[in-house]
């Protein structure tokens, strides 16, 4: 079987098209995308209700009220959201030890082990100095 130069411009143009059509489809579904989300966020505009009072812009700080133009702030909720942030990155590195615990062995576990001690640790000298009380 033989192909003449007629027979291949032909297939070239017909893989083009295929082509063609796949990147148009594509494009299709973006625009449609795009103007859901234009029409949705333009349809809650409109039915959304709207009274702005001068108490809503007011800066609001964990329960306490602003005083003067620099707004006060307890440092004991950044002290809160840093042991939050240490105790949920341990996680993060806890699932994939627990994942493979049956690959890793006893090597694995002793790891694991002393990374968890040496964040109860912390816990422990975190609660002694008395950080972990809220009022």
């Amino acid at each position: 079987m033989t192909f003449d130069a007629n027979q291949s411009a032909i297939f070239a143009v017909s893989a083009l098209t295929s082509y063609y059509r796949s990147a148009l489809a594509v494009g299709v579904l973006i625009v449609a995308a795009v103007a859901m989300v234009t029409a949705m966020l333009t349809v809650g505009r409109g039915i959304r209700p709207h009274h702005p009072e001068e108490e809503k812009y007011i800066v609001y700080e964990s329960g306490s009220d602003p005083i003067g133009t620099f707004g006060q702030s307890n440092v004991r909720y950044y002290v809160f959201a840093l042991l939050f942030v240490i105790f949920d990155i341990e996680a993060v590195f806890v699932f994939p030890w627990a994942v493979n615990v049956n690959g890793l062995g006893w090597f694995g576990l002793i790891a694991v082990g002393t990374f968890v001690l040496v964040l109860l640790l912390g816990l422990l000298y975190d609660w002694r100095k008395g950080l972990l009380k809220w009022a």
